[in-house]
């Protein structure tokens, strides 16, 4: 079996983190070709969307349970060749329903590559003796980036989006063929009981990352409106907030694995998170752009490297096996990113969404609380 501490293993890691967020950010582009071609309207396309959130969730439950018998290198295969071959399908789906279905085996392929790439990459995290979680993660960020910039420089050609799919998916195989023989066999495969709740200190590791990844999908779904609504930016200049989050949790995501080297796992999380809330507390009382971008700019730094330190903390307890703990801390994130900003909107109706992000800054205080509970060993 090939050693999990190799630059081969560690490159194969970084593909396969770099395939997933390319993979989904090459769908964003196509969501209003998608609405135009079937004529729906808001309503019925948030629906559809829904889809890809319910595939993904079941995928992710099930390749805890898949990865503990069979070891992650299948799973992440299959999932980034699956997010390759179905994102064309996006594209020709003719009516809403197989547009859902379509739409259910991409989230399918999503939500398995992502649970498995996490097992695969704490046991090469723990070949390593350090810290290379942050790294990984950065990669999925820059995968991102590439991936809407790929697809929407393809659609600027007037390539047409069946073609520009195909491009992608072209892209995608290439990276998987890649990684498929530096990947581990047998990463996490394990004997035992399947069919585990989530208890002891994972619960709280799903708690926090729940939290955690609320903060982002605040970012994305609500922090534009939040400026626009403070009159501090126009409606064009709306999105520069969440573009300013990104390329700064990118940027702490690259240099995260030699921050957390250098302080360990409880600096990290309890600096992070007061910086994070920190960011939120500057965003809510900016009087002007440049300081709400300033504080957009801190929730990146201080969030970006919470979630790779709390997987690796769940690849270190001992309460569950590491790929049913890595699954469901993955569920959880997702269920925030999710669910979270719905319930943002609620909160937000009730009250306003100022005061909707002042609850966020109080919930991610329950980071920096935990710290201590959750490096205990």
């Amino acid at each position: 079996m090939t050693s999990a501490d190799r630059p081969a293993t560690r490159l194969a890691t970084r593909l396969s983190f770099l395939v997933a967020g390319f993979g989904i950010a090459c769908w964003a582009p196509l969501v209003p070709f998608a609405k135009e071609r079937l004529a729906v309207d808001d309503a019925v396309l948030g629906l559809l969307l829904l889809s890809l959130g319910i595939g993904s969730v079941v995928a992710m439950l099930a390749t805890g349970i898949l990865s503990a018998r069979r070891g992650s290198k299948p799973i992440i295969i299959a999932g980034g060749i699956g997010l390759a071959l179905v994102l064309p399908l996006l594209v020709i789906a003719a009516t809403p329903l197989t547009l859902a279905l379509a739409l259910l085996a991409f989230g399918a392929a999503l939500g398995s590559i992502d649970v498995a790439m996490n097992i695969h990459a704490v046991e090469v995290e723990r070949a390593a003796g350090q810290p290379l979680m942050s790294g990984f993660h950065a990669l999925f960020s820059i995968g991102g980036f590439a991936g809407s910039a790929v697809m929407t420089a393809l659609l600027s050609l007037h390539l047409g989006p069946l073609a520009s799919a195909l491009i992608c998916s072209v892209l995608m195989l290439i990276a998987m063929a890649l990684a498929w023989p530096r990947l581990l066999r047998s990463a996490q495969a394990q004997e035992g009981s399947l069919f585990v709740l989530p208890h002891g200190i994972v619960l709280l590791l799903a708690l926090l990352a729940a939290v955690t990844f609320l903060i982002e999908g605040a970012m994305l779904d609500w922090g534009a409106l939040l400026v626009i609504g403070s009159g501090l930016v126009s409606e064009a200049q709306g999105g520069m907030g969440y573009i300013v989050f990104s390329i700064a949790m990118t940027i702490g995501r690259l240099g995260g694995d030699a921050v957390v080297a250098r302080i360990g796992d409880r600096a990290t999380l309890t600096g992070g998170s007061l910086l994070a809330v920190a960011g939120l507390i500057v965003l809510l009382l900016a009087p002007n752009a440049v300081v709400a971008m300033a504080g957009f700019l801190l929730i990146g730094l201080g969030a970006s490297n919470l979630v790779p330190v709390l997987f690796r903390r769940a690849a270190m307890q001992t309460a569950m096996p590491t790929g049913l703990a890595v699954a469901s801390i993955t569920t959880a994130g997702y269920a925030g990113v999710l669910v979270g900003p719905a319930g943002i909107g609620f909160v937000a109706h009730a009250v306003g969404l100022p005061m909707a992000f002042w609850l966020l800054a109080a919930m991610m205080c329950l980071v920096t609380l935990s710290a201590r509970a959750v490096t205990a060993k």
